[in-house]
């Protein structure tokens, strides 16, 4: 069994080139696979290992300048979920594209799991989901509005376009582990929105606090790791990934005539060119080859 952390904290971090190392090499030495990206307005990501690694990693984030708080979510895993470890450095932890939007200055009001279905549920309260259309598909919460858009960086867009919906409304937002509503919460209250409330720990620790009986939320929830879904209690969703693009599908989508392993499923089909599709046919090729091998494929599992 693999214990698997998703964790972000926003703080500022003057040198990343100088914590990407020591970070990289002891994630490395512990047996720890994942991806963590690393800006100057913080760290955000997952990592999977033993218990003691994953404890050791989380030390040493910890003892990183303003991360003494930091606040992780865990989850188990049966199989590996990711069989590389990366340490990237990014302009964002989280893409946006807003320079004005800063977390550390204020965001909404947190609202606990347990306090969660009281608010979506009231009549003045507007719920929307801040992630992907592809995330939103497979599972959200009961009435939750969709912006429908294919990145984050398209939120900001979505709102201006659509504020004259919510007048007198308050606003409820939520996402996978609470990062994305760090920025949207202060987006919106940059934008002169009064009352903005978010979902604190985000689906995940809804998920794995609120009993399924009493749950307003309705499916799975999709993780970028090799799982690709949790439900209720964090345990692994039915989902697959379509390896073309990286788009979820389940078991019973592989009949689709449109599927093929790693070149196309019925979602994105029609996205590519025959040439494309040549390219992600010898792609899977080298997959299967190195599977063959008993060795993972660059271009195979985060």
């Amino acid at each position: 069994m693999f214990t698997v952390a998703a964790l972000y904290h926003f703080t500022r971090f003057d040198d990343t080139s100088a914590i990407r190392g020591p970070l990289l090499d002891l994630c490395k030495s512990r047996g720890i696979s994942g991806t963590l990206l690393l800006a100057r307005e913080g760290i955000n990501g997952t990592i999977a290992g033993d218990r003691a690694g994953v404890d050791a990693v989380i030390a040493h984030i910890r003892a990183l300048p303003g991360c003494a708080d930091l606040i992780w979510k865990e989850s188990t895993a049966t199989e590996p979920p990711f069989h590389r470890m990366k340490v990237r450095l990014k302009r964002e932890i989280v893409t946006m594209g807003q320079p004005d939007v800063d977390p550390t200055a204020k965001v909404g009001h947190y609202v606990n799991p347990e306090d969660w279905n009281a608010l979506i549920t009231s009549p003045d309260v507007a719920v929307i989901d801040t992630r992907n259309d592809y995330e939103v598909a497979i599972g959200t919460f009961d009435g939750a509005i969709d912006p429908e858009t294919k990145s984050f960086g398209e939120f900001p867009a979505w709102w201006e376009a659509n504020k004259d919906r919510f007048h007198n409304k308050r606003i409820a937002m939520f996402c996978t582990g609470g990062i994305r509503c760090e920025k949207s919460t202060n987006y919106l209250i940059g934008q002169g929105v009064e009352d903005v409330f978010h979902l604190k720990g985000g689906i995940l620790k809804y998920l794995e606090e609120v009993p399924q009986e009493e749950s307003a939320w309705d499916g799975e929830c999709f993780v970028f790791d090799s799982r690709v879904s949790v439900g209720h209690g964090l345990k692994e969703g039915p989902h697959q990934l379509c390896y073309a693009c990286r788009r979820p599908i389940l078991p019973q989508d592989r009949s689709r005539p449109e599927f093929e392993e790693g070149v196309a499923c019925h979602q994105c089909a029609t996205e590519t060119t025959e040439e494309d599709k040549g390219r992600f046919r010898e792609r899977q090729k080298q997959i299967a080859l190195a599977k063959k091998r008993g060795t993972h494929h660059i271009g195979g599992l985060t």
